[in-house]
């Protein structure tokens, strides 16, 4: 059964999506076969499984992207995803 999730997340962590948190963000992306998309405009939206495309977001700390899940384990990506930015890429700040 496939589903789609709409939301707003923001980028909590003082670096923004820099090269590390924007490969950690693509990686665990990577882990689900949904599509998953994002970007500031939500008419706008990349390829969430795309480091370079993440990273040419220029998403620097407070940040809302808009985020997009369509497929049958979109409601595990969204989950993991939205703890990974909220635990700051685990990242210590």
């Amino acid at each position: 059964m496939s589903q789609s999730i709409s939301t707003e997340l923001i980028i909590v962590n003082r670096l923004g999506l820099h090269a590390r948190a924007a490969a950690k963000l693509a990686s665990t992306a990577g882990k689900y076969g949904c599509t998953i998309k994002t970007g500031r405009d939500p008419q706008k939206l990349i390829d969430a499984k795309s480091v370079m495309s993440l990273m040419l977001l220029a998403a620097t700390q407070g940040t809302t992207l808009h985020f997009y899940f369509d497929g049958s384990d979109a409601e595990r990506a969204h989950r993991d995803i939205e703890q990974l930015i909220a635990n700051r890429f685990d990242e210590e700040q």
